[in-house]
């Protein structure tokens, strides 16, 4: 008897651990946002469309669309439409009649959101995430209490935490947990990090925003070809927004691919079919275009843990092949 009670519980904890879900979990896609950081955010609106059907259809939580950027800052004719996101745009593509959420990324120092971020009332946009880097946290402080303000709901993504010390996360920790934001985002902005920080800094978050009543959500790079394992790392030590993009379709190396993601998760609101159609019809021929993903260029930057800045700039000559040449011109930088 004491055998079979030692089965039965090896089987209850497989299958809360491998076989069910955790239903809080919620993932967002940033494959229009974060993709479109490749060609200044020219994507046409077929493309976007195709992408949001798919999302809908799959059964993701939330669109991220693109960002509210200041047009005092932004040219509106190098950049695309949804560097900024405007209500008359995002409803040339949106059906709100669907279940899916959308949110856009607010820059703190590059946003004017007093204007460009209208009430909810006057919106479809669900969900203002706020980018900030350490030093620009006062401001974004005071973006989040304007969004929360005006009825959205609101992330915080701190940027490049791997370049800050651990003393001032903590700091920044505490100050992100007292205020109305709903999510506090750990972000590898270089694709630099391994399992074990990123593990013990969900930890570090974790401890800061449960207490507050926050969740916790994880946005990776894969510089290092770790993004969509860091990702389940952090979901493993309590994340419950997790980032991820169709194909992995993002700024250089690219993100978490949402297709791994939904298919890891188990639950059965996600359907990976229509992502996989999106994939074969729409992604695909982009991606020929502009050639996001893991290549050696980006690993070096990630390993050195720089911003993936040069290797894009490299990757766009004709010396593109002398991986050496890239190499030595980044460590003479060092």
């Amino acid at each position: 008897m004491a055998t079979e009670q030692k089965n039965n519980n090896v089987v209850d904890k497989n299958v809360k651990g491998w076989i069910s879900y955790r239903p809080e979990i919620k993932v967002l896609d940033c494959t229009i946002r974060d993709g479109g950081l490749m060609n200044d955010h020219q994507l046409d609106m077929e493309f976007v469309k195709a992408i949001y059907q798919s999302l809908s259809a799959a059964g993701i939580d939330y669109m991220e669309v693109g960002y509210k950027a200041s047009k005092k800052i932004f040219s509106t004719t190098q950049f695309g439409s949804w560097k900024f996101c405007s209500e008359e745009d995002l409803r040339r593509v949106i059906d709100k009649d669907k279940s899916i959420k959308i949110s856009v990324m607010a820059d703190a120092e590059r946003t004017d959101y007093h204007a460009d971020i209208l009430p909810k009332s006057k919106s479809i946009i669900d969900m203002v995430r706020v980018a900030t880097y350490i030093h620009q946290i006062p401001t974004a402080v005071e973006i989040i209490k304007d969004a929360h303000g005006k009825g959205y709901e609101t992330t915080v993504n701190l940027m490049a935490v791997s370049t800050v010390q651990e003393n001032e996360i903590e700091e920044a920790m505490e100050l992100l947990s007292k205020t109305p934001v709903n999510v506090i985002y750990l972000v590898d902005s270089f694709g630099s990090f391994y399992s074990e920080p990123i593990a013990n800094l969900m930890q570090m978050y974790l401890r800061y925003a449960k207490p507050a009543g926050k969740y916790v959500g994880i946005h990776t790079h894969n510089n290092l070809q770790l993004a969509y394992s860091n990702t389940i790392t952090a979901l493993i030590e309590g994340a419950n927004f997790l980032d991820a993009t169709i194909d992995g379709m993002g700024r250089g190396a690219g993100n978490c691919a949402l297709e791994l993601l939904i298919g890891f998760l188990h639950n059965p609101k996600f359907h990976i079919r229509p992502i996989l159609d999106c994939l074969q019809k729409y992604v695909y021929p982009l991606k020929e275009k502009l050639n996001w993903g893991y290549q050696i260029p980006y690993m070096i930057t990630g390993q050195l843990n720089q911003h993936p800045r040069a290797a894009m700039n490299f990757l766009k000559t004709e010396q593109k092949d002398d991986l050496i040449a890239f190499y030595d011109s980044i460590i003479e930088e060092e």
